[in-house]
């Protein structure tokens, strides 16, 4: 590569980073925030992370209907990094659980679940959302974050709490918590962990919805502001 082009790809990296700041921003603070949020419940089913957390989708969505679906993946995978060193942060700090009793906030468990499902429902999310690109503006945002959000709740509850990853990742405090049978929010029986997920995935749906009209304002504005 000659100096022209070491120069001229230096310049591209340097507006490449500059254009993404803003969904780069966007996303690690959503990213901290609900990582912090995720520690204080709502009744019996919910943390406030559950309303942040969805947002991260809107975010993936907007960079990859701007920019595409390479510097979505930019996006997310920094979103991913700063998810990481929030669990290795979470696994070193104890909290009370009860009293007399004090656990790390996040556990391995949780932090392999929580950056596994990050990382497959956000790829996800920009391939559904590129093949749907040209249809409808509200089929792309809404069916990506529907399917990404599906695979996000699946993979983090059944990784992070359930007895069948015990075998592999073993166990801590939550497992046993999470795998009583306890009376659902819907009226009937279930393993602790499954109703919990039914719940955040139902909050997931509801900010999808909600999430279009900022989706399609911010579109709006940006096609206004480049033709």
């Amino acid at each position: 590569m000659s100096g022209g082009q070491v120069s001229e790809h230096l310049d591209k990296t340097g507006y490449n980073m500059k254009k993404l700041f803003p969904g780069i921003l966007a996303m690690a603070t959503i990213v901290v925030v609900s990582n912090i949020l995720v520690q204080f419940f709502i009744g019996n089913w919910l943390t406030w992370g559950a309303f942040t957390y969805p947002f991260a989708f809107l975010v993936t969505d907007i960079i990859n209907r701007m920019y595409g679906p390479s510097d979505a993946r930019r996006v997310v995978f920094f979103g991913f990094f700063v998810g990481i060193i929030c669990s290795l942060i979470g696994t070193q700090i104890n909290i009370e659980i009860a009293p007399d009793f004090m656990a790390p906030a996040v556990t391995i468990r949780i932090a392999i679940g929580s950056a596994t499902a990050f990382l497959c429902a956000q790829l996800l999310d920009v391939i559904i959302f590129d093949q749907l690109r040209h249809g409808n503006w509200w089929r792309a945002p809404l069916l990506s974050t529907l399917i990404g959000s599906s695979v996000d709740t699946i993979l983090f509850f059944f990784i992070s709490f359930s007895f069948a990853m015990t075998s592999f990742l073993g166990t801590d405090h939550n497992i046993d918590f999470f795998n009583e049978i306890v009376m659902g929010p819907l009226g009937f029986e279930q393993t602790r962990w499954i109703a919990t997920a039914l719940v955040d995935w139902s909050v997931k749906v509801s900010i999808a919805l909600i999430a279009l009209i900022p989706f399609r304002m911010i579109i709006i504005s940006y096609y206004a502001r480049n033709n």
